[in-house]
């Protein structure tokens, strides 16, 4: 029998939570498929971080009809998910921060060699 995979960590995982939980807060009534659709991720993995974020209490799931009486869900933040959003809000700007200044340093150098 395999052994299970551990749930992913490190920054592309808090960039892809940090994703989702930003596009949930902008738009709660967002389906997963329209997620996945605008993350560029398949259904399979947008439902595993779903899960993961309600698992964790940082989201939760409210159930509503939609105009063609379906049922359809809510996903809400909660208060432990506006933190967890602020906290990977400030890591992720901290990360693109370092890229931008290693890009310029980068740019600089390359800028000076072709003035040479």
């Amino acid at each position: 029998m395999p052994t299970p995979k551990p749930p992913s960590t490190g920054p592309e995982h808090d960039e892809t939570l940090f994703q989702v939980l930003r596009t949930l807060e902008a738009n709660p009534r967002t389906s997963q498929r329209e997620l996945a659709d605008s993350m560029g991720m398949s259904v399979g993995k947008v439902n595993y971080c779903v899960k993961a974020l309600l698992g964790k209490g940082l989201i939760k799931m409210q159930n509503f009809r939609n105009s063609r009486n379906k049922l359809a869900y809510a996903y809400l933040l909660t208060p432990a998910g506006v933190a967890a959003k602020t906290s990977l809000t400030a890591r992720f700007l901290k990360r693109k921060m370092a890229e931008y200044e290693a890009l310029r340093a980068e740019i600089e150098q390359l800028e000076r060699e072709v003035g040479q």
